[in-house]
């Protein structure tokens, strides 16, 4: 039995993903017991990327008009630019996420992943950290920005990059185990 045996994390994503920024938390958290749904606003398979080039396909579980944040104990939101950007502007994205924020379940963010949160409300008053380039908009939306590989309180652990993803998932494990 793993540590996260019984838990339901979902992973919001949609074409753009980073591949890695996706498959490697969700392997981790597999491996520790947790049951990882892919949840997207489009079924069937989203397209992963490799920093500019196409990367692999995942499959989608469930879309994102079937999904109920009831449902699940936490949330995992993969970065990659293309994919919170294309989240951020759906008001059914925004929603799930901002589900989360307000019944105060664990979210982990990496790279641009936290652009969904700024519109979800769930960044205010709280450290975090992200790809350089969203550090103003974190800031302008209230969070209390630093450049570390990750930052993590009880409910929310953001990292920067790819090259942070063993800091990452170290933390989301400890979060989403708590």
């Amino acid at each position: 039995m793993g540590r996260l045996t019984g838990r339901k994390i979902a992973a919001l994503a949609t074409d753009g993903f980073e591949h890695v920024e996706l498959t490697e938390p969700v392997k981790a958290l597999e491996d520790a017991g947790a049951t990882i749904t892919i949840v997207s606003p489009k079924s069937g398979a989203i397209q992963g990327m490799n920093h500019d080039k196409l990367g692999d396909k995942t499959e989608v579980d469930v879309t994102l008009a079937s999904a109920d944040p009831a449902d699940f104990d936490g949330l995992l939101l993969p970065g990659g630019v293309a994919n919170p950007d294309a989240l951020r502007i759906l008001p059914e994205a925004v929603n799930f996420v901002h589900s989360f924020v307000r019944e105060g379940k664990p979210i982990a963010a990496i790279c641009h992943g936290p652009w969904t949160l700024i519109e979800a409300g769930g960044v205010k008053g709280r450290p975090m950290t992200s790809w350089p380039s969203l550090k103003t908009d974190l800031q302008n939306a209230g969070a209390l920005w630093s450049d570390e590989p990750v930052v993590r309180e009880p409910t929310l652990v953001t990292s920067r990059k790819p090259e942070d993803i063993p800091f990452f998932v170290k933390s989301a494990l400890e979060m989403f185990s708590s």
